[in-house]
C-alpha cells in the first residue's frame, strides 16, 4: 500500500520500503531573507513503485527530489534510501552512496557529446570503479529500443532517443531508486509516451522504484500514485491517477496558493 506518512522516528523501516523522509526541512538564506523550501515533509514509498510529484511553481517539488536523492542536504530531518540514511559522512561518501543506489534522469539528457551510446551508458560503472558488463548494457539498450545505435553519438539521435540512452545509463548500475526531474519536459508527446512507458517498465520488469517530478498531468497519470506539494508541504495524494483528476487537483491547488500569496500568507519554496 502506498503512503506518504512515515512511521515514527526510531522505528525500523519496512523491508519493502525504498524511500523514507522524516520531518525534512530545507531552508535557504539567512535570517531576514529566509525561504522555507520544504517544511517538515514526511513520506514513505514502497519498493517497486512509481510515484509522481506535482505542485504549483515554487511548491518545493524540485527541492524534495534533490534532498531525497542526496543532491542537496536537508536543513533538518532524515532521508533513508533502501533503509540506509543519507548522512553527513562527507561528500565522497555521499557520492559513493548515490552511485551504488540511486539513478537519475533529467530534463536535459546530460549525455557526453564525444562518447558513443555504449560509452555513455557504461560511464557510471567506470566512475564507480565497477566491472563494465557490456553484455548487460547491450541488453538494456536493446530493451529501450536502441540495440542498433550502440556506436552512434548523441548528436546523431533524436531527443527521445537521447532520453532513452539516459534511462539505460540510469538502469545499468541497478539502482534502488531512479529519480526523474521533468524527464519528458523537452520531448514531443510521442517521445514522452515512449519514455514514460520505459519508466513503467523499469518498475515492472526491473523492480526499480521511480520518483518523478513533473508539471504534466498526462505524465503523472503513468505513475501508480501522485504526491501533491504546496508551500513546501505534502497536501494531497492520489492513487491510480488519471490525467483529468490530476489536472483538476492541480487547478484547485494553484488557485488556493495564489489566493494565499495574494493575501501574504504563503512563503514560496524552491
Amino acid at each position: 500500500m502506498f503512503g506518504h506518512k512515515a512511521r515514527p522516528a526510531g522505528t525500523a523501516p519496512s523491508a519493502g520500503e525504498a524511500l523514507r523522509l522524516e520531518d525534512v526541512r530545507k531552508v535557504y538564506g539567512a535570517d531576514g531573507n529566509r525561504v522555507v523550501a520544504l517544511d517538515g515533509v514526511s513520506l514513505s514509498l514502497p519498493a517497486g513503485s512509481f510515484t509522481a510529484v506535482m505542485g504549483p511553481s515554487g511548491s518545493g517539488k524540485s527541492t524534495l527530489l534533490q534532498c531525497a536523492a542526496g543532491l542537496d542536504r536537508p536543513s533538518a530531518g532524515r532521508v533513508l534510501v533502501d533503509g540506509a540514511e543519507l548522512s553527513g559522512d562527507g561528500e565522497a561518501a555521499l557520492t559513493k552512496f548515490r552511485r551504488q543506489r540511486i539513478g537519475f534522469v533529467f530534463q536535459q539528457f546530460n549525455l557526453l557529446p564525444t562518447l558513443t551510446v555504449m560509452q555513455n551508458v557504461t560511464l557510471p560503472l567506470k566512475l564507480a570503479g565497477r566491472r563494465v558488463d557490456k553484455a548487460r548494457a547491450r541488453e538494456i539498450l536493446a530493451r529501450v529500443g536502441l540495440g542498433d545505435r550502440l556506436g552512434h553519438l548523441p548528436a546523431e539521435l533524436s531527443g527521445g532517443q537521447q532520453q532513452r540512452v539516459a534511462i539505460a545509463r540510469a538502469l545499468v548500475t541497478e539502482p534502488r531508486i531512479l529519480f526523474g526531474d521533468e524527464p519528458t519536459g523537452a520531448l514531443d508527446s510521442r517521445s514522452a509516451r515512449d519514455v514514460l512507458g520505459l519508466l513503467q517498465e523499469a518498475v515492472r520488469v526491473y523492480g526499480r522504484t521511480v520518483v518523478m517530478v513533473t508539471h504534466d498531468p498526462v505524465a503523472a497519470a503513468h505513475a501508480d500514485a501522485v504526491l501533491f506539494l504546496a508551500d513546501g508541504r505534502i497536501v494531497g495524494y492520489q492513487t491510480a491517477p488519471t490525467a483529468e483528476a490530476v489536472a483538476e487537483r492541480m487547478t484547485h491547488l494553484a488557485d488556493e496558493v495564489e489566493r494565499q500569496r495574494t493575501s501574504g500568507h504563503v512563503q514560496a519554496g524552491v
